[in-house]
C-alpha cells in the first residue's frame, strides 16, 4: 500500500497567513497542505489557493470546512452550505477530503439529520467528508458537557470516513489506538499533534504530550494506513521565525520517523 501523505494544516502556522502556510510546506519538505477556511479571507477564495499550490508545488489534500465556534459566519451561516462549498473548492483545487466537525448540540435541525446528511454528500460530490473527533467541554478535571450531536466521538456512528485528533482526543481521555481500531476502514484522516489531559485543546508539538503520538504512529503503519497524516500544532506562542520553523520541522521529522517513511 502507498504510504500515507503527511501533510501542514494552514492552522498550524497561524498567526501567519495561508500563504505562508503553503511557503513552510514547501521550504521544510511537507508532502501536502490542508487549507484551514477560516477568518484569513485567502483561506476562502478557491483561485487563490489553488494558485498557491501550483505556485509552491504543493498539492492540497483536504480541505476543512469552516465549522469552528469562531468561523460560524465563515461562507454564510447555513451548515449544509458551507459543507457544499468545501466540496465545490476540494474538487477544484485536487483535494480528496474535506474534513468536518459533528454538529453542536444547539444546531438540532443540522444534527439530526447529519449522518445521512454526510453520506448523501460523499454519494454526490466523491468527496470523502472525513468527520473529526472531539471532546466533552469541562472546565477543569471534573466530568465534561456533551455539547455536539449525535456525539463528539465519530467511532460510535456510522460514518464512511473518520478523522482523529490527538488533541482532541487528549482533552476527552479517549485511547487514539482503541478509537482507530473502532473505526476501522473508515479512518482515513489524521490531524497528528499532541495533548496533556488538560481541558484545553493544546495542539502540542508531537512527542510533547501524554498521547504516545510515537506508538499511535507505528501502530497506523502497522495496519497499512494509506490516508493522510497531517500537522496542525499550535506555534501562536512561537518566539519568532526560527522557533516556528523549529516545531514545524520537528513535527515532520517526527512523523516520518515512526510512520518508517523515508526522508526525501
Amino acid at each position: 500500500m502507498a504510504a500515507p501523505l503527511i501533510g501542514l494544516s494552514s492552522a498550524s502556522v497561524y498567526p501567519e497567513s495561508t500563504a505562508h502556510a503553503f511557503g513552510w510546506a514547501a521550504q521544510l519538505g511537507y508532502d501536502a497542505v490542508e487549507v484551514m477556511v477560516g477568518i484569513d479571507s485567502l483561506s476562502q477564495q478557491v483561485d487563490a489557493v489553488r494558485r498557491l499550490s501550483e505556485h509552491h508545488e504543493v498539492p492540497i489534500c483536504a480541505v476543512h470546512a469552516p465549522c469552528l465556534l469562531f468561523t460560524q459566519r465563515v461562507w454564510g451561516t447555513d451548515p449544509w452550505g458551507k459543507l457544499e462549498r468545501s466540496a465545490e473548492m476540494a474538487e477544484a483545487v485536487g483535494a480528496d477530503v474535506v474534513v468536518v466537525h459533528p454538529p453542536f448540540r444547539w444546531q438540532k435541525d443540522y444534527a439530526a439529520g447529519f449522518v445521512e446528511g454526510i453520506a448523501s454528500l460523499e454519494a454526490r460530490t466523491g468527496i470523502a467528508f472525513a468527520v473529526e473527533n472531539m471532546y466533552p467541554w469541562r472546565a477543569s478535571s471534573r466530568r465534561g458537557m456533551e455539547m455536539y450531536l449525535p456525539g463528539w466521538d465519530p467511532s460510535s456512528h456510522d460514518y464512511a470516513n473518520t478523522t482523529i485528533d490527538l488533541s482532541h482526543a487528549a482533552i476527552a481521555r479517549s485511547d487514539v489506538i482503541a478509537m482507530a481500531e473502532r473505526m476501522g476502514e473508515s479512518l482515513r484522516h489524521i490531524h497528528l499533534t499532541d495533548g496533556t489531559g488538560s481541558a484545553k485543546d493544546e495542539h502540542l508539538v508531537p512527542g510533547r504530550g501524554v498521547m504516545g503520538a510515537d506508538a499511535f504512529l507505528r501502530h497506523l503503519a502497522g495496519t497499512g494506513f494509506s490516508g493522510h497524516v497531517v500537522l496542525e500544532i499550535n506555534t501562536r506562542r512561537a518566539a519568532g521565525r526560527d522557533e516556528r520553523e523549529a516545531d514545524l520541522a520537528e513535527s515532520l521529522a517526527f512523523a516520518r520517523a515512526h510512520l518508517g517513511v523515508t526522508t526525501p
